[in-house]
């Protein structure tokens, strides 16, 4: 079998004779699926154009001649149009028993069993779909797929100039002048008002085809040297203030710059007869298309970094380096951009950067972590983004109410100014409440921690006056790194923390990984998980994987020495499963004890409430526990069994839904009995209404984001503990309709700060 640069240089050598031919369009692309059938040993090539919104059958080999230009789907329907609408390869040995196909009697396909398709793309979008098919059942070989998306791109670039694809949509269209509202998901908190200001103008790719495989490899060559210079200037100069987790992610992302895996890809589509720009292109498309496969975030994010280093590479070798960071930022700005990659963000000038909007984005992504450090609010998943907002429109971003308002009247200008300013005054009354405790109005002390898992989290403490860390999420450091994080990395960043904490305590999760938390260098399960968030992950995985407990304990138990270390275990579903969890921590004790090492003044163990299968053998579990720490995200999820990720689900997915505070309730009595501490370290406590009813319930703990401190400190003092506690239990015995609303009313009544 020969390789795929082979069989798509000896395609192309063909092509382009015809393309540089006088014949017309038509003529071309009747010759184009007749050479590239006969290079794949195909019996059907057929080509499918986008026209007028529907994909429309161009030329063929194989199929019924009449069919060409009558054969019409709508994006979606059949293969072809399931193929073009979701940007994404079929590769099927038996293409009837796909659920998207739709047999067309006018193309006489009937017996062809095996169907492979790719989609043509132009300016990531796709414009058409090339598709062969064969008699005999049988799945194409990778390296005939890889040779098809090679000549797809060549195609692209023949009909764009042909004039046979649609433009893309808007694309025409003026744009309007009216005020609108956008909205998208939360990355960083925050608000800003500035300029709307592209990150990158978009790359045309205006030649596919090498005329000097040997030119062009010297080219990308030159661009990946630039490239790398341009990576190890940007990361020396950066400028955060304080060292934090966001230092290893730019390192992570120069390990991709230097990845030898990436530039091999590049060098063979290079060889398969691609130019420098059309070969990076190329690479780029394939690793779009992966990114759609993964459903783990964290897995794309890494994939988002190669992106971005994509089109930084692009830019250099097709000498377009103008980004609106080397323009330089005249006034304050609102960044736009599909991506952004860390190195990206560190470019711009941080006086002038007062937002960006994403089209893409996550919360796990590494541009995301380094604007959190950088202090610069980011909005993501934002629809629309380049045909509704215009260079130099006026922005308003307020990532607190997911939106972000474009060209706003003088009214919403108003009251943007009068918000922000209102958020500003009340950002210092709760910063005065930092060393004021959190004390109900009839005497009851409330411990308020915050959760992290950065170094730089631990700042929090200072900033909100918190009692410690409640939550401190060690997977963080697992999840931004390369590889896997050795014992000694691991335990510079505990004993870090713990210096930072000084005498408050800190409660580490041991490493919640897996399910979908997937790590690229760590295979935890076989396949595919059908329900990630109740599979192979957090302590069932590291139970099995025990050589990776066993180093994250002897990291704790080093870095802990002569303090008290909190170790929490996740995701208990039965009381054996704590029992061998503190077991091997109590090994490593004593393998460290036996070698003279100084040791934790105490270790206290504690486990999470997560499964609700656990509440019921609570009386074999709390004797063994110091402390019951319930997470209410995924606990929440499983009893609905509702995806909390499913906004079709959200309504369900309720925290003051009376079968949830009745199951909490239940936890109170024997964790007290016990004389286990009892507390909630998920995100409903750090919702002024939600934590009013936990606190309600008898539950004095909270673990919560350092941002819900302030808000929760001024909650706790203006309310009555014993007045809730008895209304609470009036509730929670004949439950309304509304508890939100019950609670709601009761908390006005009573005037309880909620805002």
């Amino acid at each position: 079998m020969p390789t795929a640069a082979a069989s798509a240089r000896e395609i192309l050598v063909r092509l382009h004779d015809v393309m540089a031919g006088r014949t017309p369009a038509q003529a071309k692309l009747n010759q184009v699926v007749q050479i590239i059938g006969e290079g794949l040993d195909s019996e059907v090539c057929s080509i499918y154009l986008l026209r007028e919104g529907v994909l429309e059958l161009y030329a063929t080999r194989g199929l019924a001649q009449e069919a060409v230009h009558v054969t019409r789907l709508a994006p979606g329907e059949g293969l072809v149009g399931t193929i073009a609408q979701d940007v994404e390869i079929l590769n099927l040995d038996e293409a009837t028993s796909h659920p998207a196909f739709v047999y067309n009697a006018e193309t006489g396909e009937e017996r062809f069993h095996s169907f492979a398709g790719v989609p043509i793309i132009r300016r990531e979008r796709a414009v058409g779909v090339l598709a062969v098919q064969h008699v005999d059942p049988r799945p194409y070989q990778d390296v005939e797929i890889e040779a098809l998306q090679t000549v797809a791109m060549v195609l692209s670039e023949l009909i764009a100039n042909a004039g046979l694809i649609d433009t893309a949509p808007g694309a025409a269209r003026a744009q309007s002048t009216a005020s609108v509202r956008l909205t998208g998901l939360k990355l960083v908190e925050g608000m800003g008002a500035g300029c709307a200001v592209f990150h990158q103008p978009r790359i045309t790719i205006e030649h596919t085809v090498a005329e000097d495989t040997d030119a062009e490899r010297h080219r990308v060559y030159a661009a990946f040297d630039k490239m790398r210079e341009q990576i190890d200037r940007i990361t020396r100069e950066a400028e955060f203030g304080t060292a934090g987790e966001h230092d290893e992610v730019i390192q992570t992302y120069k390990m991709f710059a230097y990845d030898e895996g990436w530039s091999r890809r590049i060098n063979e589509a290079i060889d398969s007869g691609l130019t420098a720009e059309a070969a990076i292109e190329r690479v780029q498309q394939r690793t779009r298309q992966r990114m759609r496969q993964i459903d783990d975030p964290l897995l794309a994010d890494r994939m988002h970094d190669l992106e971005d280093l994509s089109n930084r590479l692009l830019r250099i070798v097709s000498g377009q380096m103008g980004t609106a960071a080397q323009l330089g930022l005249r006034q304050d700005t609102i960044l736009i951009a599909r991506n952004l990659g860390p190195a990206e963000l560190l470019e711009y000038d941080k006086r002038r950067l007062k937002g960006v909007v994403l089209e893409e984005g996550s919360l796990t992504a590494h541009v995301t972590i380094v604007a959190r450090a950088m202090g610069v609010p980011v909005l993501g998943r934002v629809r629309d983004v380049r045909t509704t907002i215009a260079e130099g429109d006026l922005l308003l971003l307020d990532v607190g109410e997911a939106n972000v308002f474009v060209r706003p009247s003088p009214a919403m200008e108003e009251a943007f100014d009068a918000k922000l300013a209102l958020r500003q005054k009340r950002r210092a009354a709760f910063a005065a409440l930092r060393d004021v405790p959190p004390v109900t109005s009839d005497g009851e002390r409330i411990t308020v921690m915050v959760n992290a898992g950065l170094r730089d989290d631990v700042a929090a403490l200072d900033i909100t006056g918190a009692d410690g860390i409640g939550l401190f999420r060690t997977e963080f450091q697992f999840l931004i790194s390369s590889s896997l994080p050795q014992r000694e990395r691991q335990q510079r960043l505990y004993r870090e923390v713990l210096e930072a904490a000084g005498d408050r305590p800190v409660v580490f999760r041991t490493v919640d990984i897996g399910g979908e938390k997937a790590l690229p260098y760590l295979v935890t399960h076989d396949g595919d998980e059908e329900n990630p968030a109740m599979g192979w992950r957090a302590l069932r995985l590291a139970l099995e994987r025990d050589g990776l407990m066993k180093a994250q304990a002897r990291a704790l138990i080093d870095a802990a020495a002569g303090r008290t270390l909190n170790v929490m275990f996740p995701m208990v579903s039965e009381p054996w499963e704590f029992d061998e969890a503190k077991a091997l921590f109590e090994a490593q004790r004593a393998w460290i004890a036996a070698r003279g090492k100084r040791l934790p003044a105490e270790i206290r163990y504690g486990a999470m409430l997560e499964v609700p299968a656990l509440a019921e053998q609570l009386d074999i579990l709390l004797p063994k526990l110091q402390f019951l720490s319930v997470g209410t995200n995924d606990l929440t999820q499983f009893l609905f069994a509702a995806d909390r990720a499913n906004p079709k689900l959200a309504e369900r997915y309720d925290w003051l839904s009376p079968s949830i505070l009745r199951f909490l309730a239940k936890l109170v009595a024997p964790t007290r009995a016990a004389g286990v501490d009892l507390g909630v370290c998920g995100e409903m406590g750090g919702r002024p209404l939600e934590a009013m009813a936990l606190i309600g319930l008898g539950i004095d703990r909270l673990s919560i984001t350092p941002a819900a401190v302030g808000p929760l400190k001024a909650m706790i003092r203006s309310l009555d503990a014993g007045a809730l506690r008895a209304r609470m239990a009036e509730l929670l015995r004949a439950p309304p309709r509304d508890m939100r609303g019950a609670l709601t009313a009761w908390a006005s009544e009573k005037g309880v700060e909620l805002a």
